[in-house]
């Protein structure tokens, strides 16, 4: 049996042409996913799907098949380079924010004025609507948003 998986980035992003390649290809059930790729540890997974006794094939990426040993190897190379990157950026970030932090620079946004938000938080009450009332405050939609969650 054939299992399909198909994954776009956003959820924006429309699946009609990965499914058609997958049905065409006879996927008898097909998964899929709206997330970037890079909240996934692809080596994880496809270990388990080898665990399994299963196999990956691409069939955009013809380098990408597990049925074949060359397969196998270029699959592990790439993602294998594909998680050093990540790795590095996630160092020169860490590395960023400890420099940053020496020069006494704190990471993250500011916090949000309070008077702006008591302002928004006013104006609803008067019967103005969250979004108005935090562009007129100044504020971001998102700030209001949170500090009304924070409150109930």
């Amino acid at each position: 049996m054939n299992f399909g998986y198909m994954r776009v980035s956003t959820v924006d992003q429309n699946l009609d042409r990965q499914k058609k390649q997958l049905e065409k290809f006879g996927c008898e059930r097909i998964f899929f996913e709206k997330l970037t790729g890079t909240k996934r540890d692809l080596i994880e997974i496809t270990e388990l799907i080898s665990q399994k006794g299963a196999h990956l094939k691409s069939l955009k990426e013809s380098w990408l098949d597990t049925t074949t040993a060359h397969g196998k190897m270029l699959f592990t190379i790439f993602a294998g380079v594909a998680q050093f990157e990540r790795d590095l950026t996630s160092e020169r970030t860490k590395e960023g924010i400890l420099a940053a932090k020496k020069r006494g620079k704190l990471p993250g946004r500011p916090k949000a004025d309070e008077e702006k938000i008591n302002y928004a938080l006013y104006l609803i009450a008067q019967g103005m609507n969250r979004t108005d009332a935090a562009k007129k405050a100044g504020i971001s939609r998102m700030t209001l948003y949170r500090k009304i969650q924070k409150k109930n």
